[in-house]
Order: structure tokens, then sequence, then C-alpha cells
């Protein structure tokens, strides 16, 4: 397979404390890349750094061939990197249809823009029923669909995601899964940061288990989900 992303010992620090300490890891062409792990385990401080909103102390990241280290956080976009972050951070007064154009905002092909707002309809049609409604009326299962969305305007060749399914109910959290095997189906390439390890693991092409900054353990979705220590440690098995 194809690296479209690769990242060589990367430690990123907040003053003195080092977050992530020294990680490698590789996100193929069309397939579906997961990174698990419990809350302080460095995964959101990766994928940040990856997006260009925090500057690594030491490493190197390598996207589409491109060195990202004096990229900044708008032209990395525009290279074909797009973040559904942690938290949604839809903007609650704008309608949901002036939220997916904001995601489009370095685009200047208007044809497409349009064509991209009705496949968005398209993967989430509740947004499509509701697009005048302002976004700040959905629910948390509606946002983050709006989240994901918004990122998939600006055409991303990778698609970052950071707890897609956080604090969603059980059937709001298949949706939001279902989906990502949809952009897979549909060639888009994946990086999914998510806690619940059964479900990510499970679409996933590839995994790595984070733990404290660093990369402990990896292997394809399924070895990771039969792996007795991750097994005991993120699936609740004794």
């Amino acid at each position: 397979m194809t690296a479209l992303l690769e990242v060589q010992d990367l430690r990123v620090a907040y003053g003195k404390i080092e977050a992530v300490k020294g990680i490698s890891f590789t996100a193929n062409q069309g397939e579906v890349t997961t990174l698990i792990g419990t809350n302080g385990a460095g995964k959101t401080t990766t994928l940040r750094t990856l997006s260009g909103l925090l500057k690594p102390t030491a490493g190197r990241i390598t996207f589409d061939g491109q060195d990202l280290a004096t990229v900044p956080a708008h032209k990395i976009v525009a290279l074909g990197l797009a973040h559904s972050p942690e938290g949604r951070h839809i903007f609650p007064r704008m309608t949901i249809e002036e939220n997916l154009l904001l995601g489009a905002f370095l685009r200047t092909d208007t044809a497409g823009i349009t064509a991209d707002v009705e496949r968005a309809y398209g993967l989430f049609p509740i947004l499509g029923e509701r697009r005048k409604q302002a976004a700040g009326t959905l629910s948390g299962g509606e946002q983050q669909m709006l989240a994901m969305g918004r990122a998939l305007m600006s055409q991303p060749k990778l698609l970052m995601l950071d707890e897609p399914s956080m604090g969603l109910s059980p059937l709001m959290m298949q949706k939001i899964m279902a989906t990502i095997v949809e952009l897979k189906a549909g060639g888009t390439t994946i990086l999914l940061v998510e806690q619940n390890a059964q479900a990510a693991l499970s679409l996933s092409d590839r995994g790595y288990v984070m733990e404290t900054g660093r990369i402990v353990l990896d292997g394809t979705g399924a070895d990771l989900l039969h792996d007795e220590s991750v097994r005991k440690a993120y699936l609740g098995e004794d």
C-alpha cells in the first residue's frame, strides 16, 4: 500500500511537559487507521500537530510526499488534510448550510462546492432536511454529522476524525461508524482517534495503541481486537 501520511519520531510538548514522546506511524492510501488509548495518551495532541495547530519539538511529518514542518495550518488544509476536531466546534448561530460552506473556504469552484454540499446531505439526510436551521439547535449526534460534513467540504485526501462517537447514543454512534465505512468505500483515507476501541478497530485496517505519549502496540485492526492486552485494557474483558 502507498503511504499517504508518515510520522517519524514525533515529539510534542506543552512547555516543559512532553505530551507525545517520539511516536512513528503510517496511514496508507484508502485505509482507515486508528489511534486508541485512554485520556491523556496524546491522541488529540497528535492530530492537532498533524493539522498544524501545534508545532512539534522534534520529528518529521510527511503528507502526500511533502514535509509539513514549515507549512502553516491553512495551507495544510489546501494540501488535502482535513480535521474534524473533538468537541465538534460548529458555529451554533449559523445555519447548517453556512457551516458546511465554511469548510470550502479555500475553494473557488462554485459548481463543485454546490455538488459537495449535496453530497453531505446525501451522507446525512437529516442535515439536508434542516439546512436553514441554526446549527446550535441540533442534537449532539447531528452536530457530529455536521462537523464531518464540513471537513469533507475541503475535498480531503486524508480526513482526521477526533472522537466522533463521544457522548452519542449507541444508535447515533452506529450511524457515524457506518458513515466512516461509506467514506472509505468512496476512496477517502481516514485517521481515526476513538475511545470506543471495539467500534474503531472493527472497521480499521491498522491500529496503534497509545499510552502516555508513546505507541506501545500496533497491528491490523483484527489483530488488535484479538490481542489479550488490548481486550483487557480497552474492551473491558478479563
